[in-house]
Parts: C-alpha cells; structure tokens; sequence
C-alpha cells in the first residue's frame, strides 16, 4: 500500500506493544498472542483472507482452548513482498473495517495470524514450516487462475513454465502445488501426519478441485507419494462468503484521522460473512463452528447456490455495469434497471436450476443479495469485480447457460446470461465503455480474449470460439441464435446498455 499522506499526531503505529494504547472502542484480541502457535498454514493472505477465515480463526482465539490454532501465512510471490514488510512492523496485526449497510462502522484488530513468509526470499524455510508436525491445516486462496486448470475440460495444464520448473526442481518450487508436494513429501519420508488442504477460493467443490489439480501434478513426479496423499490427505469442500472490496488509501486515511489508527494495510469488508465446510479433516481442526461457520455433511448445494447467484451476480452487474459507465456495484444495482435485471437473471435463469437447502429460503437469500450489493459503504469497485473473468465466468454463468440449454434445448431460459456474454465480448474486444472510456482490464486471458473477440465484426461467433472457456457453444443453435442478436445489439453503438437490457426484460413479459 502507499504511505499516508498525512498523519495526524494523536495517530497510534499498529503494532503489539501499542494494542493497550489504542481507543477504547476498537475490539481487540482478548488472548494472549504469545501462547499461540501456527497450526494453520495459509498461502495466498489477500484482502478476503484477512477479512474471512483471519477473522474466524481470531474470534475462535477469544475463548480459551484453541492456542494451537495460529494462522502463518505464506506469500509465493513478489507481488507479496510489500505485505510481508508491512506485516512484520505491525507485528502481523492487521485492522478490520466491517461497514454495515445502514452506515454504522464497526473497528477491530485481527490477531490471529502470528508470522509471515516471504517464498521468495526463502524457500526452505515455506517447505520447512508446511513439513513442520505442528501444521495441521494448510489452507489456500489462491484464486481461481491459481488452480492451473483449464476451464472447458478441467484438466491440469501441465505445460504451465512453472509447473514444469517445479516437478524438475521440487526443492525450489514456484508454485502453490510444488510447495504443498514438496512440503508432504517431506512429511511421508518423516513418519509425520499429513495435514489437511483447505481452499478457501469461489470454486465450486473447491475441495475436490484441490484434490485432482494436486493429484495430477504429484502423479507427474512420484508414484508412491500420490498413493499416500490420495489415500491420507483430506481435502474438505467449502463454500466462502464476504464482500471484500480492495484496500484503498481512503481506508487508511479514515483510519488515521478518524479512528486514530496507522494502519498500512487494513482491511475493509461488509458485515454479511458465511462459511460452510465439509467436515472432514485428516490432522484434526479448529471448531469454527463456535465462531459461527458451520460444518456439513455435503457443501456441494450452499456451493451452488451462491456461485451461481452471488458471483455470477457480481458479473453480472459488473460486465453490463463497466460498459455502461458505473465505476462500483452499488451504483450499478442502486439502478432500478440494473436490480430488476440482476433479479431477473437470478429467478428465471439460475433458481429453477438449484437444489433445495435446509434452513435456506432462496427468495430471502436473494433479497439478501440486493441488499448487499446495494450497501454504499462497501465501495466495491467494477474492476476488481471483473479481474479474471476468464477464471470465473465459465463456472458463475456458462455452466447454467450449459444447463439451461440440456434442460430445455428448443427454448432454453438463456436470454439474459447471454447478453451478459456478449457484453464481455465487446469489453475485451473494444476496452472501452460504451462512452469510449478506457476499462481496466486484468486477466491472464487478457491478450487471448482480445484477440478472439476483435475478430466479431468479421465472424459474431469468433469469441465462442475460444473452447477452452465456452466448450461447444458455438455450435449449439438454440444458443447461437441468441448469442448472434445479443452481439448485434451490444455492438450498436446507437443503442445504450440500459435500453438493451430494457428490451430483454420487455421481451420476457
């Protein structure tokens, strides 16, 4: 993060030995920081980790009886470098900014995360850490494109750089999946328990996922080892849930001069938060279930539900958003246009595909969902919102028009998630908004999404023709008819986002 600009003198430096110092309605730990160890290793201590599985882990810390359940985290990449140099002043104490949507603030500092390692200014020390007995679960949030699979067919990508550097120099990995091999490695020649590998990421069967992406890597490299993780690793499903926008200097200004605290990178986050697990460990677990998550036989339908409603909203609101011209998801679904789409989109195109779920009233559970996409205090932008949409848009909207369209193939409910479709195509061919206004684009896709839907005007289909992401659309009929209207129109430069999307909810009564 940048520095404050200013700070004010009354300000307080976050770190352990000024905790007694801070103001008095700030929650902080209640326990004894120096009695806890790591027994929870997490690689990939981004915004949503700290704001979600951290802050569980530290209201579980509140109650006597869990000191071993200690977060390490564990950074991989460079791009990390400038966390682990924060994380180390602040004594890996971090601020937590929970916004409410009727406006009320709650301030508190997360004590649960008690070291951090930088990967690559020593690797061994990672492998050691993750060998090490006291590890129990190893945990991940990595996002989606971490995972190294390819979205059509869910097959590893064995010919990732990285990945081949790493089952060539298993001592010296780069990636999540070399770490992890080397580490359980380490641990079966040793005699030690294997530890649990916990995703934390918007997959759905994220556990699974974990499971065959690791699989396939270790099948590469050692026989023996992949007989032993296949049959002793537990890799639990979860279904994670917490809006999490990106840290801005805002936040830490308001912090410093409203608070009183310096805080270098805190984190801000909505006061909705949900965590459903599968309950099956290997090495023993943290009852989370006492800090309010809940453990289950079978996530698979709390996973779908809200891939397919909340994320897949999300993308939603933020492709047709970004085009039209708004810059966050609040001033996207405050329009009345946008929510009535979005709500829409959410009972005719995605509800009658999910399963029902104990305890969970879907129209309340979408109600929910406006709400929270409307909270003006979460300040969420439309780029984050968008950031590998290449990643996330096969699993949050592409597997339900695949549904729709074997559900009911001559007339399939897809109208909608297909102009939605249409609209990345014209993001990533064009860049702009419909206003000509530069967008921000980040996906490792990026160059291969250009060069496919820059080819539309010649070809309405060419952006289907990336297999990889929309499998066989392009030669579905009963999808292309659709798809080929929808280019048609997001493509009319007379026409506006918001009179596209009228004439859709018009056509659908």
């Amino acid at each position: 993060m940048s520095n404050l600009s200013h700070t004010p003198s009354h300000a307080i430096t976050l770190n352990q030995a000024n905790l007694d110092s801070l103001p008095k309605d700030v929650k902080v730990p209640q326990y004894d920081r120096s009695k806890l160890s790591a027994g929870i290793v997490h690689i990939g201590v981004g915004g949503f980790h700290r704001a979600h599985q951290a802050m569980y882990v530290d209201q579980l810390l509140q109650s006597p009886g869990s000191e071993q359940w200690g977060i390490c985290g564990i950074g991989l990449l460079e791009a990390n470098r400038g966390l682990a140099d924060i994380l180390k002043q602040q004594d890996y104490l971090y601020s937590l900014v929970v916004r409410h949507p009727d406006g009320k603030i709650e301030n508190q500092i997360i004590g649960s995360m008690i070291d951090f390692l930088f990967a690559p200014n020593d690797k061994q020390s990672v492998i050691d850490k993750l060998a090490n007995p006291e590890t129990k679960v190893v945990s991940l949030t990595i996002t989606e494109g971490g995972y190294n699979f390819n979205p059509a067919t869910g097959e590893f990508d064995l010919t990732n750089p990285d990945i081949i550097h790493d089952l060539a120099n298993i001592d010296t990995p780069i990636t999540t999946f070399g770490f992890l091999t080397a580490a359980l490695k380490a641990r079966m020649e040793n005699g030690i328990a294997p530890f649990t590998v916990q995703s934390c990421d918007n997959i759905q069967h994220n556990g699974v996922v974990t499971k065959q992406m690791l699989l396939a890597f270790i099948e590469q490299y050692d026989a023996k080892l992949y007989e032993w993780v296949d049959k002793k690793v537990s890799f639990p499903n979860a279904m994670v849930d917490r809006i999490t926008p990106v840290t801005t200097d805002t936040d830490m200004q308001y912090l410093a001069n409203t608070v009183g605290i310096i805080d270098q990178w805190p984190i801000t986050c909505e006061s909705f938060t949900q965590w459903v697990i599968e309950d099956d460990f290997c090495n023993g677990r943290p009852n989370w279930d006492q800090a309010g998550a809940q453990f289950v036989s079978d996530v698979t339908p709390y996973e779908k539900m809200k891939i397919r409603l909340l994320n897949a909203g999300h993308s939603v609101l933020g492709l047709l958003g970004s085009l039209h011209g708004f810059n966050t998801i609040d001033e996207s679904v405050t329009d009345p246009l946008f929510a009535q789409y979005l709500r829409e989109f959410m009972d005719a195109e995605v509800t009658p595909l999910l399963d029902t779920l104990d305890g969970i009233d879907l129209t309340d559970y979408k109600d929910t969902l406006i709400e929270r996409f409307s909270n003006p205090n979460i300040k969420d932008s439309l780029a984050r919102i968008c950031l590998e949409s290449s990643a996330k848009l096969p699993k949050f909207i592409i597997e339900t028009v695949h549904e729709n369209l074997a559900k009911n193939p001559s007339s399939p409910k897809i109208e909608l998630a297909t102009i939605v479709l249409a609209a990345w195509c014209y993001y990533s061919d064009k860049q702009v908004d419909k206003q000509g206004k530069p967008l921000d684009i980040s996906d490792q896709m990026a160059e291969t999404l250009h060069q496919f839907a820059s080819k539309t005007a010649k070809d309405k289909l060419a952006f289907l023709r990336i297999t990889d992401l929309f499998g066989d659309l392009a030669n579905q009929t009963s999808f292309t008819q659709v798809y080929q209207k929808a280019i048609d129109a997001i493509y009319d430069e007379s026409l506006s986002i918001k009179s596209i999307m009228q004439t859709a909810l018009n056509s659908k009564g």
